[in-house]
């Protein structure tokens, strides 16, 4: 059963009672990945094998996101700074004993890519603080996973490049 979670800001990443931060290089630039956390919604269900539907909603301040196992959210989009910060709360979801969930997507360059930091922030009940503790190993192979496969995907798209100037006769 889907509830209400609190509505929650920027500051509640670096303050919540479980917070989980991983970090990961890429080879494709911090654009390039901005892009398809923040542009290219849909295209989650592409690289992040957890996912199974992703979709903006409303003026696109909004997600809808389904994962496998069951899990469903709906988001709001609470910093969207290209190309270094993408982050949202989410604000109902079926999670027993969720009370608080955001994540923020920080993007660094390094070198010629990008170093991704993923912050996962929750609050809840103590049995759902606990096994979202638990579940540290496994969202952090997700988070890996989910990133090396955004490089693969990135790396094979063609640069976007801007529209040819009308032909004038």
């Amino acid at each position: 059963m889907a509830h209400q979670l609190r509505e929650v800001g920027l500051d509640f990443i670096g303050t919540a009672p479980v917070r989980m931060v991983f970090v990961q290089e890429m080879s494709a630039p911090p654009e390039a990945v901005y892009r398809a956390l923040a542009e290219d919604v849909p295209g989650w269900q592409e690289w992040f094998a957890a996912v199974t539907l992703a979709r903006s909603t409303g003026d696109g301040s909004t997600r809808e996101i389904h994962l496998k196992g069951g899990g469903r959210f709906k988001e709001t989009v609470i910093a969207a700074k290209d190309p270094e910060v993408y982050a949202y709360r989410v604000d109902v979801a079926n999670a027993p004993g969720a009370r608080a969930i955001a994540e923020e997507w920080r993007l660094v360059p390094a070198g010629t890519g990008t170093s991704v930091r993923w912050t996962f922030a929750a609050d809840g009940t103590a049995a759902f603080r606990l096994v979202t503790r638990l579940g540290r190993a496994g969202l952090g192979r997700a988070f890996r996973d989910a990133v090396k496969r955004l490089d693969r995907r990135l790396a094979h798209q063609e640069p976007v490049r801007p529209p040819d100037p009308p032909q004038h006769p």
